[in-house]
């Protein structure tokens, strides 16, 4: 993959429910900015207390003042839970992005650039279960594709290679699950879709 010029300053919404890893995705994104010498912040929002209910993470990258994304002024959005496009989409600016884990195109949504990967689905097949989260993060950072971000899935692997001598096994879930988003997102671009 060939690295983008990444932009310094992002802010971003990542949104899920309860069980998907938005905690775990918000922290690796944070460790990746670090790790690139990147100031951020980030703050979870909404209620992690409960399997299912929904959880919002906010995510600066940039020298911003505080943690939470205030409406319109997102970057763009991970969207782990379809049904949550519609709750924080008045947090994206009007030429914002989504990336969202969807089964399919049957919903239109007007506004913002949108691509959609059934994550769940990859995940079941990969025999990845917990990997929802990384499949599409790597479907984001995947070769053409049109979503600016901060880093690149090489550093994600950096920050993931990191933590294998602790936690072996489930980092190497983890980046297998980056590659199938990685995988899907290389054709899925090339092919040029659109809902």
């Amino acid at each position: 993959m060939s690295d983008r010029e990444a932009p310094v300053r992002q802010q971003l919404i990542i949104s899920g429910v309860g069980g998907q890893g938005i905690l775990f995705l918000t922290r690796l994104l944070a460790e990746t900015a670090i790790h690139r010498g990147l100031a951020v912040i980030s703050s979870e929002t909404h209620g992690m207390a409960q399997r299912g209910g929904v959880v919002v993470s906010h995510l600066k990258v940039g020298g911003f003042p505080s943690p939470l994304v205030r409406a319109g002024t997102a970057d763009g959005m991970l969207v782990l839970n379809a049904g949550n496009f519609r709750l924080q989409r008045p947090f994206l600016k009007a030429d914002g992005w989504a990336a969202m884990n969807a089964p399919d195109c049957a919903e239109q949504v007007e506004g913002p650039a949108m691509h959609r990967i059934d994550a769940d689905a990859i995940a079941r097949e990969s025999g990845l279960r917990q990997g929802t989260n990384l499949i599409l993060l790597g479907f984001l950072l995947a070769p053409g594709s049109p979503f600016p971000f901060f880093c690149t899935a090489g550093d994600i692997r950096q920050v993931l290679e990191s933590k294998q001598a602790t936690r072996g096994n489930l980092v190497t879930q983890s980046l297998r699950a980056l590659e199938a988003g990685l995988e899907y997102g290389t054709t899925y671009y090339l092919e040029a879709p659109g809902c």
